[in-house]
């Protein structure tokens, strides 16, 4: 069994000694033009010329949880992209929003400003009944913010593509419901894949239908975004603030004024990242079910972009 290895901006040398150790049997490799065609790819951000050249692969395991950018590759049928289920991603991405939620709820971000100006600033204590969260997405990354959430005893609302239900969360669905949920939505975040249905969504319109003074946490894609839409929201007032993990350009230009804007909290792309053993040992496993004809989880519908 031949495996390739083809992640852009990753070293290779501990991945390659991790997927040696957890498949001894297989020849594992770093592609460079003219390699040996593979089984099995591990990759992200591949160029469309490894795709073009290894013409025997059966699947490509990504090594974040977005496909979206394998997804505009030309890529042959019946080759499987393969997406990580959780590897460690979905407890930092809990951790990263229920930090966001309770930083901006409990008023953490105009105690750390006062801190700067010697300046004692009590604020009067907000009602938690008050501030729903909503989330954008109950995948496996949404279903466990919103266990986390719900242990703060947050109220939380989910919208998903297709029904879901979730124990403690009032679930949407579909586009009929993405307006109910807005409405009813105080503290919005964003963790839905990124399709042609989904880029632009967070817009002047869907933004515009949040509570007045709601906040904004993005940690999917920068381009469900519209910048300038959310900068005028900030601005009117009608938003409050948000906490923006991903960006359309990234890094984000040092020109950009998300960066220097009073009431957004800019991280570079840090939310849930790839935690390698974890990642390696379900890549092993999905392999070895493979080889054996067996199915697996994490097999991306292409129409549906997830």
């Amino acid at each position: 069994m031949q495996l390739t290895f083809c992640c852009a901006h990753t070293k290779p040398e501990p991945w390659l000694a991790g997927l040696r150790a957890a498949l001894p049997d297989a020849d594992v490799s770093v592609w460079v033009p003219g390699a040996p065609l593979a089984d099995h790819a591990i990759v992200w951000a591949p160029p469309q010329a490894f795709i073009d050249e290894q013409t025997r692969l059966q699947t490509l395991f990504n090594i974040g949880a977005g496909v979206d950018g394998l997804l505009k590759l030309r890529l042959p049928p019946g080759l499987k992209v393969v997406r990580l289920d959780d590897a460690g991603m979905a407890v930092q991405m809990a951790e990263y929003v229920s930090h966001a939620v309770i930083r901006h709820f409990r008023d953490f971000d105009v105690y750390d400003a006062a801190q700067r100006e010697a300046r004692w600033a009590f604020q009067k204590p907000r009602r938690r009944e008050d501030f729903t969260v909503g989330l954008l997405g109950l995948g496996v990354l949404g279903s466990r913010v919103a266990q986390a959430l719900r242990a703060f005893e947050f109220p939380v609302l989910g919208w998903s593509r297709s029904p879901k239900a979730l124990d403690g969360v009032r679930c949407h669905h579909g586009p009929d419901g993405l307006h109910d949920f807005l409405a009813g939505t105080q503290m919005l975040v964003n963790l839905l894949p990124l399709t042609p249905d989904t880029e632009n969504l967070l817009n002047r319109d869907t933004l515009g239908r949040l509570r007045h003074g709601a906040y904004v946490i993005n940690v999917a894609r920068g381009a469900h975004l519209v910048d300038d839409d959310l900068l005028a929201l900030l601005d009117s007032g009608h938003l409050a603030g948000a906490t923006l993990d991903v960006f359309r350009n990234e890094p984000l230009p040092p020109e950009h004024p998300f960066w220097h804007h009073p009431h957004i909290t800019v991280t570079p792309h840090t939310a849930a990242r790839t935690l390698r053993d974890e990642s390696i040992a379900q890549i092993a496993r999905k392999i070895r079910a493979l080889e054996r004809g067996e199915p697996i989880a994490g097999v991306v519908d292409p129409q549906r972009g997830y």
